[in-house]
């Protein structure tokens, strides 16, 4: 398609545009294993519409991806979710949710790339692949917050019950919540903005 000097191309929608009163702009990720929740919690709780990376499952996944627990699941992210919300009116965070299949681990460098922080999504049915997803955020210092999504039929544990199991110190915030809902996908993002801010302060010299 040719275009001429006068033509110009759209641009984003005026809801796209940032709010003029941001004044900073962090990135976060959000990770956790295969069917966990991380395309519906980046979905329900930006406020631009967000682009996902998402195509049909088929019968190659079958053998090599683990979806016990998620039989009705019939796509799969394959590059990354993206969305933004603002959190107050000077800062906004950029989220990008990360493709739960090992297969696709390999873009998890790229997408971690200057982040600050991660939420790790679980589902209490599957804990074990919360591990390995846990071990790559603690080798490459990432900090982040622990959320439970609240499946219907996924059997709920003590929150200390649930750190004994992942190992996790005291200082990790552990948290329930409902990735379908706005109010509290973004509720599990404001703790990761605190616990962020605790350890700055901390790291602050005296």
């Amino acid at each position: 398609m040719d275009f001429k000097s006068s033509d110009t191309l759209p641009g984003p929608p005026p809801e796209d545009h940032l709010p003029h009163t941001t004044q900073a702009a962090v990135k976060i990720v959000i990770v956790g294993g295969f069917g966990v929740g991380k395309t519906t919690m980046v979905g329900s709780v930006s406020e631009i519409r967000p682009l996902t990376t998402e195509e049909t499952m088929t019968q190659a996944g079958i053998g090599v991806d683990d979806n016990y627990g998620s039989d009705s699941k019939t796509a799969t992210t394959v590059a990354m979710d993206f969305g933004r919300i603002s959190i107050t009116e000077h800062l906004v965070l950029y989220l990008f949710g990360t493709p739960g299949q090992e297969r696709f681990w390999f873009l998890w460098h790229g997408l971690f790339e200057g982040a600050l922080g991660a939420v790790v999504l679980l589902d209490t049915r599957r804990l074990e692949v919360s591990f390995d997803v846990i071990g790559r955020l603690e080798e490459r210092g990432v900090p982040f917050v622990v959320a439970v999504n609240s499946f219907p039929d996924a059997p709920r544990y003590p929150i200390e019950e649930l750190r004994g199991a992942l190992d996790l110190p005291i200082e990790i915030p552990i948290m329930e919540c409902d990735a379908r809902r706005r109010a509290s996908s973004r509720e599990v993002l404001m703790t990761l903005t605190r616990f962020l801010h605790s350890l700055a302060m901390r790291r602050a010299p005296a």
